[in-house]
């Protein structure tokens, strides 16, 4: 299991492209909770998420042949930009599987860092199993989007939330594949056990969530439009690490993340993309738990399409 001394190494690899990201506190979003909340704008990364984090600190660490040989990896829109943005900034060739259905938005965004993008499948396990093979076949580094040291990547955000906020007593975090949960969880634990963290995943996408509840892996349907947390099946070092780390694990309908949305634009003035605003889904869901507390919600993400926004605004505004 990754320690809080290998996300404290990550920092240099992080910091010499990136910059630390706000930790904005909203009166708003306190009276609607009842508690005393923070946002963490990992929206405000330059490719609109958290994972470029761990993609720069993995791709500093490969070897001159690793890097030669070119990286494969599959994404729904975020980890394939942080791949394909580390790629870019270390000379590395990447390719990409997304699935057939993938935000275009966010193929684009792949594509215009450079990598090469090819569209497989139904969703993004699929499109993950084939491009595994791939690599395999031409000799390439495949990445998974549980890499550990993405994890150690992504968990230096978390080394700021404590830093500019050390007295937090709760820190929600969205759940895809797990990786930025498992790096607050570390984090927090190592500075203060009493920290709780909560993850949160899609009611229409809870192989994760199942999977953590009863201790064992299993596989769930995939319906969530939320990119993000889109995942049916669950990853065993995440679950692993996630079984020791988190205080809680909710699961959140696609509704109530599409009202998050609204209500974080109206309140923050920031676009979330669906796993971005599932902290906040989570944090309405359990308020009751946050009442008097500070808290922490991670916006991991604010690459939401045009025509998803129209969607939801068109909802949520009837």
């Amino acid at each position: 299991m990754p320690t809080l001394n290998d996300i404290i190494a990550a920092r240099p690899n992080v910091y010499r492209f990136l910059r630390p990201t706000p930790l904005h506190h909203y009166p708003g979003l306190s009276q609607l909770l009842g508690a005393h909340v923070w946002v963490k704008h990992e929206n405000h990364q330059p490719v609109g998420a958290f994972k470029v984090r761990g993609g720069l600190n993995l791709v500093a660490g490969l070897s001159e042949a690793e890097r030669a040989a070119g990286i494969f990896t599959a994404s729904t829109g975020n980890h394939g930009q942080s791949i394909a943005f580390a790629g870019r900034a270390y000379g590395v060739r990447v390719t990409i599987a997304a699935p057939e259905a993938a935000n275009p938005d966010k193929v684009a965004a792949m594509r215009g860092l450079g990598a090469e993008v090819v569209l497989h499948g139904p969703d993004f396990d699929a499109a993950r199993e084939w491009m595994a093979q791939i690599a395999a076949e031409r000799g390439g580094l495949f990445v998974g989007p549980t890499d550990e040291r993405l994890i150690c990547g992504v968990g230096t955000y978390a080394l700021e939330i404590v830093e500019d906020l050390p007295d937090v007593d709760v820190i929600v975090v969205p759940v895809g594949a797990g990786s930025g949960a498992c790096g607050t969880g570390i984090v927090a634990k190592a500075v203060n056990p009493a920290i709780q963290v909560i993850g949160c995943q899609s009611a229409q996408a809870p192989a994760m969530q199942h999977s953590w509840a009863s201790g064992q892996l299993v596989s769930a349907e995939m319906r969530t439009t939320a990119e993000g947390l889109a995942t049916r099946v669950p990853f065993e070092n995440t679950q692993r690490i996630m079984c020791e780390m988190l205080d809680d694990f909710v699961l959140v309908d696609d509704a109530d993340i599409d009202a998050a949305v609204v209500t974080l634009l109206q309140h923050t003035h920031n676009l979330a993309e669906g796993a971005g605003a599932a902290s906040l889904a989570a944090a309405l869901q359990i308020k009751d738990r946050l009442a008097g507390k500070k808290v922490v919600l991670v916006m991991s993400g604010g690459n939401l399409s045009v025509g998803k926004l129209h969607d939801i605004l068109q909802k949520q505004t009837r």
